[in-house]
């Protein structure tokens, strides 16, 4: 069963843990853009530079997938609220 938060979580369904809605488009955000610096740094032959920035793609695209989770529990736990940015 997928909760959409971690157990012993300070927050509670009333009250997030975190802004899904925002962490969403911070990820996003931060995808768009480091995928952008490691196409970047490859093409200036600053291949450590373009791998790191790959790393941290993934690591915004693993985050973009636990965020996902965590909306679609949310959602199933609240069926029909719609959220705003930050909440």
């Amino acid at each position: 069963m997928t909760r959409s938060q971690p157990r012993r979580a300070r927050g509670t369904v009333g009250h997030a843990n975190s802004a899904l809605n925002l962490r969403l488009t911070l990820a996003s955000f931060g995808l768009v853009i480091m995928v952008l610096f490691a196409v970047l740094a490859f093409w200036a032959g600053i291949a450590w530079l373009g791998v790191l920035c790959a790393i941290f793609a993934v690591v915004a695209v693993v985050d973009l997938v636990v965020i996902q989770r965590r909306r679609a529990a949310r959602h199933r736990e609240e069926p029909g609220v719609r959220h705003s940015l930050f909440e």
